[in-house]
């Protein structure tokens, strides 16, 4: 299988393919050895390999696998590109949280302080009274602080971002 993947796509950043859907394409086609239309669940590791630079854990893939209905015998295309779709969106989601968390970690600790975070809070909230920026800057950063150690660390900062999400989707494929 490894053999009849395109040379012109290993190792080519995202940022100069095409089309996710192209790409995503490309790799069913390669992982589908015997053209059957429908990924295995090796296959299917195959191609999340390839695609995303990792393996799938058992769980991940179980979770995929699950949703397989019994007449089919894996991942058929359609069902893979739209997996494929999410967690691209995902990732992508997940690099811009990052990117916000370390614009309001001026000093680069790894962590917001409350400072960190009643600057950044004022800055959006800029028209209201400094009485009531001080309560509610307060009263958010202890909820966002999960764990009440004093300090936001990414995770309490990634947990406040994805508040109200569907977490029972296979977004990211578990």
């Amino acid at each position: 299988m490894w053999h009849r993947f395109p040379k012109q796509l290993m190792g080519v950043s995202s940022s100069t393919r095409r089309s996710n859907d192209l790409l995503s394409t490309l790799v069913f086609e390669v992982c589908d050895d015997d053209n059957k239309g429908y990924l295995s669940r090796e296959e299917f590791k195959v191609a999340v390999v390839l695609l995303f630079s990792y393996k799938p854990s058992k769980v991940e893939v179980d979770a995929v696998m699950s949703s397989v209905k019994p007449e089919n015998s894996g991942i058929l295309f359609e069902k893979f590109l739209d997996l494929m779709s999410a967690r691209k969106a995902a990732q992508l989601y997940n690099s811009e949280t990052w990117q916000i968390f370390t614009a309001f970690d001026v000093q680069s600790r790894g962590f917001l302080t409350f400072e960190d975070f009643k600057k950044t809070f004022n800055s959006v909230s800029s028209k209201l009274p400094e009485s009531v920026l001080d309560t509610r800057s307060h009263f958010s950063y202890r909820e966002v602080d999960q764990d009440s150690d004093g300090c936001i660390s990414f995770k309490d900062f990634e947990s406040a971002m994805k508040y109200g999400q569907d977490e029972g989707s296979l977004l990211y494929f578990a």
